[in-house]
């Protein structure tokens, strides 16, 4: 099974860690690959991926004409891929050797129209001892509750998901509308609405594979408690905005959140109590505050998407820009 590889980029001042992301990809066991490289309208960063790349094997480069956004770049380089399967990857990951080899497993394994796998965190500037396994979506990292094993799930991230080319193209891709620099410069979930897509057209979800592994890099900014609380409010924010826009996207959430409140809040508790440590306590404090901050962003999105769920995202768009 043919994979391609789409993996986007802007700018030059992640060059090394594109690299890193370029290299990985080059280095997997499954030899029936293809990198796609779709550099986003930055002209000198092109010819320097070109220089580096261009004449390797199974290597395709791309510059678009101008900045497109992430999106819209991922399909680009998915109408560009020859691969069975396309696979999406970001310029600050690295994926694991076996990453595409598991991707396949999942395909011949349970026949699916999808795949993806697990994000594992690599702390750039040491871990921060206050954030809690639950919220490590914040970071890009798949978090506590996630799933419980190999499963079908609505959808992974963005930087470890995979659909077979035809289904991808049949669906259209991503909508440019929904994240990346276009409409709704908050919004996110480029990748949720196109899982959603997928489950409402054919019955299917992603399949997650655990054992695919890709390792995102958390910068120093990212563990900043201020930045963090942020990302947390736009979270909840583009959750209640993707209730709205998609009606088939919800669900997961729900179900983390009552794990979050039934199971892991209590469970943390019970711990502290039985042996208070100052790492728990700040844990705690920390899910309390997040936990927070994301129902406020929810509530702030319900004021301002609160048209019926009919509404559809190009209309979104369209509110935007006037």
């Amino acid at each position: 099974m043919r994979v391609s590889v789409v993996l986007c980029t802007y700018d030059p001042a992640l060059y090394d860690a594109f690299r890193e992301a370029a290299d990985s990809v080059l280095a997997q066991t499954h030899e029936d690959r293809e990198l796609v490289i779709v550099v986003d309208g930055a002209v000198e960063l092109a010819e320097r991926v070109e220089a580096d790349y261009g004449d390797r094997e199974n290597v395709l480069v791309h510059l678009n004409d101008a900045n497109r956004g992430l999106l819209e770049s991922r399909n680009t380089g998915a109408d560009l891929a020859t691969g069975e399967v396309v696979a999406f990857i970001d310029d600050d990951a690295v994926a694991n050797g076996e990453w595409l080899s598991e991707l396949v497993a999942a395909y011949e394994r349970y026949d699916t129209l999808a795949a993806g796998g697990r994000m594992v965190p690599e702390w750039v500037a040491g871990e921060p001892r206050f954030l809690p396994a639950e919220f490590l979506f914040l970071v890009g990292v798949t978090h506590r509750g996630f799933a419980d094993g190999p499963s079908e799930v609505r959808n992974t991230f963005g930087s470890n998901i995979s659909f077979r080319r035809e289904i991808f193209e049949e669906l259209g891709g991503f909508d440019p509308a929904i994240g990346g620099r276009k409409g709704d410069s908050h919004l996110q979930g480029g990748e949720t609405e196109l899982g959603a897509r997928l489950r409402h057209e054919y019955g299917s979800g992603v399949q997650y594979n655990p054992d695919a592994l890709v390792a995102h890099k958390v910068f120093a900014y990212r563990t900043n408690p201020m930045w963090l609380a942020k990302r947390a409010f736009w979270q909840g924010y583009s959750k209640r905005a993707m209730a709205v826009l998609v009606p088939e996207s919800g669900g997961e959430e729900g179900d983390f959140l009552a794990r979050l409140l039934g199971e892991f809040v209590p469970g943390r508790l019970r711990r502290l109590f039985e042996r208070p440590t100052r790492e728990r306590a700040e844990e705690l404090a920390a899910l309390a505050l997040l936990t927070a901050c994301v129902g406020f962003g929810y509530v702030y999105g319900a004021l301002k998407y609160s048209r019926p769920a009919s509404w559809s995202a190009t209309e979104a768009e369209t509110e935007s820009e006037e």
